[in-house]
């Protein structure tokens, strides 16, 4: 398998030029100084979610097609989607782009966290996507069971062999987060965990200070919570989203793409989400809009 070059870095850069027309935003990852697409994809239940569902594949793949044209082109996944058949759905969809414009994530499932078993989680992750290399590799969920310097020493070999460019953690809390920071031979730059206007957690914790202040990017997944808001939430977005002629959801993403160092990667199952989230980067939220939003916690 071929490393990553210097001018697949290159051309990376360059898209982002010809995506600004499409309002992407842009944040630097971490501190590598490589600025990557704020607003990804999530692909839970693309394709199945704990097993495969091969029933739809034809559409998914072309919404996913869809979604990299409109701008997404940093796609999130795991090898525990669909029993890796989300990554294989990746995988075909992403054949008539260039690789090198993509930024593509999967995560190890805390069962694999053995260093021959990452490995080999990471081949067969690799083949599924059809891809040299993954942009960014993450632990999925920590596993007290196997030492962390293990599982992060098996990444850091993945990262000198050219099968990995950057390395993550997802679910970790702030106590947990510095532990691996402190054991890793290659930098962390991400930290993946929940995080949206209901679910307040890495706020509590002092995980979303942390990662602001030492360079560390939060990506949040579940951004967006489609049920099950409170009213006075829901009433407050409600007035802010009248400000702006958007919906509730769009003021959701807004708010967290506001914040310092966070990413977001809301899954979307049809063309109409894809485009209504996409259209929440142009939304300028005021200061004491933000204000507000953040009392609600």
């Amino acid at each position: 398998m071929n490393s990553i070059t210097v001018s697949q870095k290159m051309s990376y850069n360059n898209i982002r030029l010809i995506q600004g027309v499409l309002r992407m935003i842009y944040k630097e990852l971490g501190r590598t100084g490589e600025k990557i697409p704020a607003l990804g994809l999530g692909t839970w239940g693309i394709g199945g979610f704990e097993t495969p569902d091969y029933s739809k594949d034809e559409e998914m793949v072309e919404l996913l097609k869809t979604a990299i044209k409109m701008g997404y082109t940093h796609i999130d996944t795991a090898e525990y989607y669909g029993g890796g058949h989300t990554e294989e759905l990746i995988g075909r969809a992403i054949k008539e782009f260039k690789r090198e414009d993509l930024f593509i994530v999967s995560k190890v499932w805390p069962t694999h966290l053995r260093r021959d078993d990452l490995l080999r989680s990471l081949e067969n992750t690799l083949k599924r996507l059809d891809t040299d290399y993954v942009d960014l590799y993450l632990i999925h969920w920590p596993n007290p069971e196997v030492p962390l310097e293990e599982t992060l020493s098996a990444m850091a070999e993945g990262v000198r062999q050219g099968l990995i460019r950057y390395i993550g953690v997802s679910n970790f809390d702030r106590r947990l987060l510095e532990e691996a920071i402190n054991k890793s031979e290659e930098p962390i730059v991400c930290d993946q965990v929940k995080y949206n206007i209901e679910d307040r957690e890495p706020e509590k914790d002092g995980l979303l200070e942390f990662c602001q202040k030492n360079g560390i990017t939060l990506v949040a997944y579940s951004p967006l919570r489609r049920t099950l808001l409170s009213e006075k939430v829901k009433t407050a977005l409600e007035n802010v989203a009248k400000n702006h002629n958007a919906t509730v959801f769009q003021i959701m993403l807004a708010w967290l793409l506001a914040k310092p160092g966070v990413v977001a990667i809301p899954k979307a199952g049809r063309v109409e989400h894809l485009r209504e989230n996409l259209e929440a980067t142009k939304i300028n939220l005021t200061e004491e809009e933000v204000k507000l939003l953040d009392s609600l916690a």
